[in-house]
């Protein structure tokens, strides 16, 4: 495929934006290359600035669960914007969304939107301090919950040892209270805990990791850390920023049957647009402003446009009794597929799925955590990421994300990425 406009535009954006891009995944530095340029979509298919039909299994990194410019999202954001794009007041709107995410997820009284799953991740921990009266936080190598500050942590040396920054402009301060543990790895867990004895708040976790690829907890490791944060007084955070309203009605919650004490949401909850959320029950959610002294606010949150694309989103979901149950089957038509055409190749690999989040890693270990899914062959994977490009088919450029599948693909769609799995695979 030529790009030519692509890399044209990519020239015009480097002289004005920082790396040419406003998400640093976007630049292709995982992949080299230089980025595609989208000028629409619609369905399954990406159609970029040089005219090429990509099929698309990033869908925006999660939201587009039913496929671009699905007819009602579109509907119900055109029609709001014809009443006002933005208020700064309270819209009847907010509070239908909330009523349906509330009656769609179990185990939460009350929601707060906001922007964007960082502002969503970042609210949560703020509350979970102010809630349980503790400073200290554990999250886990390899999971993303945004670029707050808390987050952008790598980790220490031991169970007792703080992790340290990994990126300028983080302080020392701020890392302090930040312990990092080993995905599926509960015996770590506890030995920070031991560590920290009535110093932490709350765990936050993405229940099924999407940020290493997709990684699914192992069995035990959810139901064990929710037995740990009743036994010493600690909030379980769920990350459900893709996970939510994508691996059933009500999330990872839902499918592993484990509640947890503050859930965040983001990507599918918006529609597309930027939005993001945060929900816990009651006695928790009572301590954010204005009931409370956790203050948390921004001009923007609940904005009618993305409210709209929300709530005609989730309506769409709310409605569908089969959507989950066909997302997890594609997916693992492709996983299926995928793995045959590998093996026949005697392409060394190795596939992570839980319903629609999939991910291929060029490795015969099995992936568990972050060190696991880091061993992985990266050359092999940026040959296969531009094999699948040329061919048509674009997936995350980064080894370490998860594709996403949606509902608009078919088996035609999949059948074609097959085969042109089977034509990349006999390069590599």
């Amino acid at each position: 495929m030529i790009y030519k406009r692509s890399s044209a535009l990519f020239a015009e954006a480097e002289k004005v934006i920082p790396g040419g891009v406003n998400s640093p995944v976007r630049a292709f530095k995982g992949v080299g290359g230089t980025p595609i340029f989208v000028k629409e979509a619609k369905g399954a298919y990406l159609y970029d600035e040089d005219d090429n039909r990509l099929i698309d299994y990033i869908n925006s990194w999660g939201p587009m669960i039913l496929g671009h410019a699905h007819k009602s999202v579109v509907d119900a954001v055109i029609e709001k914007a014809k009443k006002g794009t933005s208020f700064g007041m309270p819209t009847e709107i907010e509070t239908q969304i909330a009523e349906l995410a509330v009656s769609m997820v179990p185990n939460i009284d009350k929601i707060r939107f906001v922007n964007s799953g960082t502002e969503a991740c970042m609210s949560a921990v703020r509350l979970a301090r102010g809630f349980t009266g503790k400073d200290k936080i554990i999250k886990f190598a390899g999971c993303y919950h945004g670029h707050s500050d808390s987050f952008l942590i790598q980790a220490g040396s031991g169970a007792s040892t703080f992790g340290t920054p990994n990126s300028p402009g983080v302080t020392q301060g701020t890392a302090k209270d930040t312990l990092l543990a080993k995905y599926n790895d509960i015996d770590n867990v506890k030995e920070l805990i031991e560590a920290n004895k009535n110093e932490i708040a709350c765990i936050i976790i993405e229940p099924v990791a999407g940020n290493m690829g997709c990684i699914p907890p192992k069995e035990g490791f959810l139901q064990n850390l929710r037995a740990l944060c009743d036994t010493n007084n600690i909030l379980l955070v769920f990350d459900e920023v893709m996970t939510g309203f994508r691996l059933a009605k009500g999330g990872a919650q839902e499918l592993f049957k484990i509640n947890a004490d503050i859930v965040c949401f983001g990507k599918v909850i918006g529609g597309g647009l930027p939005v993001g959320a945060f929900a816990a029950r009651n006695e928790i959610m009572n301590h954010l402003a204005p009931l409370g002294p956790v203050y948390q606010a921004g001009t923007l949150s609940g904005n009618p446009l993305a409210m709209a694309a929300g709530l005609a989103m989730l309506t769409e979901l709310d409605n569908d009794a089969k959507i989950f149950n066909r997302l997890a089957e594609k997916t693992e038509y492709l996983h299926k597929g995928i793995a045959k055409v590998l093996n026949e190749n005697k392409v060394v690999h190795t596939i992570n799925q839980t319903g629609s989040m999939i991910s291929v890693y060029f490795d015969e270990a099995e992936v568990i955590d972050f060190d696991t899914a880091a061993r992985g062959n990266n050359e092999t994977f940026k040959k296969f990421f531009h094999g699948m490009l040329n061919e048509g088919v674009y997936i995350a450029p980064s080894a370490f994300e998860t594709w996403f599948i949606t509902d608009a693909l078919t088996y035609q769609d999949l059948d074609f990425t097959i085969a042109a799995v089977r034509r990349v695979a006999k390069s590599l």
